[in-house]
């Protein structure tokens, strides 16, 4: 009778293994295949409009750092990093692409019309939303303001989804100082005096006086002439398998049923390589 009940528990200790081996394997192609298309949807943003794939790249690092800096967890850290990287991809559209691209003053109908991007990039990455449920919101509320008077939903507070807050104030000091056809770029401590003024109304008053610490603005300034010094033309990602870091609070039950998507979007240059050598977080 013990024997009989002792093989009946390896055997269903088997199954179970084999089980969660296969249920682990269907995972990692599912974040293969979800890597895949943000990566494909990455590149047609830079083969369309290059100038706001480099944009979003700058916002995306940037974003990333403010992240770690308000103590996101990797998990949530690379959700802030898609939002910020696919902000603008409503611009894209062929109802916008002239407008955005035009050197000449705005009229007010075209300033109507731009203030669609952001429904328009939630649209376009709604069919995502098995791989990153958070990424076609986050991108849909990235213009909304800490006071209320944002668009396109008129969120206030809280309400904001925080990847959108975090991406609201690296958007404004990229912005700021970096040149446009329409303008000059003025300097980071210009965008830094819009941030603080802007505390408390557009954007969130605890990470906009995060942001203007001066050892994360020093970090964040740092990383962004590291990005121009390495720039060169357009960036070819490549996919990266997820793996659990160290350190990372567990997932959630919500958080296990969603892929967790991690893709290379970032230069390939030796400047960019020593800086992933550096950060690069060991995997378990």
């Amino acid at each position: 009778m013990l024997l009989a009940a002792t093989a009946a528990t390896a055997a269903a200790a088997a199954t179970a293994a084999v089980a969660a081996s296969r249920q682990k394997r269907r995972r990692q192609r599912t974040e293969r295949y979800a890597a895949a298309a943000f990566e494909s949807l990455l590149k047609t943003l830079d083969a369309n409009d290059p100038d706001t794939g480099s944009h979003a790249r700058r916002v995306a690092f940037a974003s990333v750092l403010l992240a770690q800096a308000a103590g996101l967890t990797p998990r949530e850290q690379r959700s802030v990093e898609r939002v910020a990287l696919f902000h603008d991809i409503g611009k894209i559209h062929q109802a916008l692409f002239d407008i955005v691209h035009d050197d000449g003053d705005l009229t007010d109908e075209e300033r109507e019309r731009i203030r669609t991007h952001p429904r328009r990039g939630a649209e376009v990455l709604m069919p995502l939303a098995a791989f990153d449920p958070a990424l076609a919101d986050g991108v849909l509320a990235h213009h909304e303001q800490w006071a209320g008077a944002g668009y396109p939903r008129g969120l206030r507070g809280t309400g904001i989804p925080v990847a959108a807050r975090i991406v609201a104030i690296c958007d404004t000091f990229d912005a700021i100082t970096h040149t446009r056809r329409y303008r000059s770029g003025r300097s980071p401590a210009d965008a830094a005096t819009v941030i603080r003024e802007g505390a408390g109304a557009q954007f969130d008053p605890e990470l906009a006086a995060l942001f203007l610490k001066p050892h994360v603005l020093r970090r964040i300034e740092a990383n962004l002439l590291k990005r121009a010094a390495a720039e060169s033309g357009s960036i070819a990602p490549r996919s990266l398998r997820h793996a659990e870091r160290r350190g990372a609070r567990p997932a959630s039950d919500d958080e296990r049923d969603v892929p967790d998507v991690s893709f290379r979007w970032r230069d390939g240059g030796p400047v960019q390589r020593a800086q992933d050598q550096r950060t690069r977080t060991p995997r378990e």
